[in-house]
């Protein structure tokens, strides 16, 4: 079987957010809450001054430390390696959330896409509430990707975490994550680690790597080879 990861090429990276653009709209996933983000710091004294962005997602660890922490065992590994959520199994203790290093889960504590269910409009009888733009449209949301619904909810609940499945209902299709796939430069790209001829192992190979909190002995999957 398959154990898939991501390798993310920071010199090929441009910082532009594409990917979380993509992310958010192949997963419905709501405002204010993210299954791909990113790190930024800058550093020095100008005109000596270093930027770096390091994009961020769920690590997919081996060592799942959210996995371990979950009562009901709702986070779980599957057979290829990702670390997946059963929202029905989940009780929203947010165990999950304390326990990850990476800070990559979220909880929904309202219902999702509020937004598109307000009757609220900006200018009375002139513009159209969120409800209503909904409706027109015939949609949940006017952008709602029914793929996604294919292997987990399409809009998750509201009391229950959610994060990152490096598209599964993508990876079943043997199509890339839509992060990868969306990325203008080639940055991201998602691969078998157990197979020795996979173009991610050739990248480590070639370039070495590093990885977010190694220390704390997770064995994230996501690996960043050369320099942003």
């Amino acid at each position: 079987m398959a154990r898939y990861g991501m390798v993310i090429d920071l010199h090929k990276c441009v910082g532009c957010g594409a990917c979380g653009i993509a992310c958010k709209s192949e997963n419905n996933v709501d405002q204010g809450m993210f299954w791909a983000h990113h790190l930024k710091r800058t550093t020095g004294v100008f005109p000596n001054v270093n930027y770096e962005y390091v994009p961020t997602l769920c690590n997919h660890c081996d060592n799942a430390a959210c996995v371990k922490a979950c009562p009901t065992k709702a986070m779980y590994k599957d057979d290829k390696g990702l670390t997946l959520h059963n929202p029905d199994k989940c009780i929203g203790c947010k165990s999950c959330m304390q326990a990850c290093p990476y800070d990559v889960i979220n909880f929904n504590s309202k219902e999702p896409h509020i937004f598109w269910r307000d009757t609220t409009t900006l200018i009375d009888k002139g513009t159209s509430s969120g409800q209503e733009t909904a409706q027109k449209t015939g949609q949940k949301l006017p952008y709602y990707n029914p793929e996604r619904a294919t292997t987990y909810a399409g809009i998750r609940p509201k009391g229950v975490v959610e994060k990152c499945t490096l598209c599964d209902h993508r990876l079943a299709k043997d199509e890339q994550p839509y992060c990868a796939y969306s990325c203008p430069s080639g940055a991201r790209i998602v691969g078998d680690f157990d197979d020795p001829a996979s173009e991610v192992n050739k990248l480590i190979a070639q370039y070495g790597y590093k990885q977010l909190k190694p220390h704390v002995g997770t064995k994230p999957k996501v690996f960043y080879i050369r320099h942003f």
